[in-house]
């Protein structure tokens, strides 16, 4: 498990990061009305915004090369 963490430090720092600039979107922008679908309730825009984050996050680490079958 603590390899796996390890593995993934960024991917894992993405998904926190883009939670709380979720969050802060929601909190400081937000929708006043409701009816925008991702910013209209903090726990949409936060889900949203980490999985952004964790993909932008992964785009950005290096390819891992497959070992060769024998």
């Amino acid at each position: 498990m603590k390899k796996l963490i390890l593995d993934r430090k960024k991917t894992i720092l993405g998904i926190a990061a883009g939670a709380i600039a979720g969050w802060m979107y929601w909190y400081f922008i937000g929708c006043s009305n409701g009816s925008c679908g991702i910013s209209s309730t903090w726990y949409m825009s936060t889900l949203y915004f980490s999985i952004g984050g964790g993909l932008l996050a992964e785009s950005f680490s290096p390819a891992k090369k497959a070992e060769p079958k024998n």
